[in-house]
């Protein structure tokens, strides 16, 4: 395992072909964004790539992969993107798969085993770091590829107003706005909401309580809640950001119950408190200002353990 520069990992794509793209289980708009616009690019150059998805393809990303199919050939360089750690890596993405030869991420609690390994922690999406691989290449941006890295670098900055974003974001959103429809993807992502997630957001405030004097703010969704109200996985997305919305909230928790008795916890904080290092008891990680972990148990268990957590910690 080594640590390996920009140009290094530019060059290791060039070199090398019959790429298979992994991305994180529960998929966000910038594991897929990075996997799809590197895809297209790969390909652009004629080369052949995959892209390994846990389960299906979210439904609000389905604009993706309007040009995409699978290829037919037997991978032989794996590349896991936007991917913090082993854990984060389904049974069905790495299906066949004994190792990683690259990792391009942007978490600096990174933990992924990978024989080279890229990481900016600087970088407010992987989809930075994905874009300017592409521009190191000379490979030309298109529609396909700038939906993928507008895709990216919006979603993980909330539409550019999380304090993760910087001028570089807005630099590479700029320059990839005139070559993809910008406007139906913020659509998509920030405006348009199903009936099913506003009566989930509806429920969500419903189960908010306060500790540590009001700087800790704790949400959860259980099963039968999704199953009561048909909720989706497109549902739950930005649901972590309600808790820390609220004025005086350090730190917003929000407790996701998955199948086999596990919480999804998703962190997200305010005023400079470090919710990877908060995540990290749990082992789990991200970064400074939304990471995640997983917790087995009841919800009260978990709850519990949450609360104690925070207490300490704020």
């Amino acid at each position: 395992m080594r640590y390996i520069t920009l140009n290094e990992a530019a060059s290791l794509l060039s070199e090398h072909d019959n790429f298979r793209l992994l991305t994180h289980s529960y998929p966000d708009g910038d594991t897929l964004g990075c996997a799809y616009a590197l895809c297209f690019a790969l390909r652009k150059i004629g080369k052949k790539c995959n892209i390994a998805v846990d389960g299906k393809l979210p439904s609000k990303f389905r604009y993706l992969d309007k040009n995409y199919k699978d290829q037919d050939f037997e991978p032989a360089y794996i590349v896991s993107v936007d991917v913090a750690s082993m854990q984060l890596l389904s049974d069905s993405v790495m299906k066949g798969i004994k190792d990683i030869d690259l990792c391009i991420d942007h978490h600096r609690t990174n933990s992924v085993l990978a024989e080279n390994i890229y990481v900016d922690s600087s970088a407010a999406a992987a989809c930075e770091i994905i874009y300017q691989i592409i521009e190191m290449m000379e490979i030309p941006l298109d529609e396909d590829i700038a939906a993928g890295i507008y895709t990216g670098v919006s979603t993980d900055t909330g539409c550019f107003v999380y304090t993760n974003t910087t001028p570089r974001t807005h630099r590479i959103a700029a320059l990839v706005m005139p070559y993809c429809d910008w406007k139906n993807i913020n659509n998509i992502n920030f405006v348009v909401k199903s009936i099913a997630k506003v009566n989930m957001e509806r429920m969500i405030y419903d189960t908010m309580e306060f500790y540590a004097g009001g700087k800790c703010a704790i949400v959860y969704t259980t099963i039968a809640m999704q199953i009561a109200l048909g909720a989706g996985d497109d549902e739950m997305e930005g649901l972590a950001n309600i808790p820390r919305q609220i004025e005086g909230v350090m730190m917003g928790i929000t407790m996701r119950e998955k199948t086999g008795g596990v919480f999804k916890i998703s962190v997200r904080t305010n005023d400079g408190i470090d919710a990877a290092k908060f995540c990290k008891q749990f082992s789990g990680g991200g970064h400074p200002g939304a990471a995640g972990c997983s917790i087995e148990g009841t919800l009260g268990e978990v709850k519990l353990k949450l609360i104690e957590a925070a207490e300490k910690y704020l």
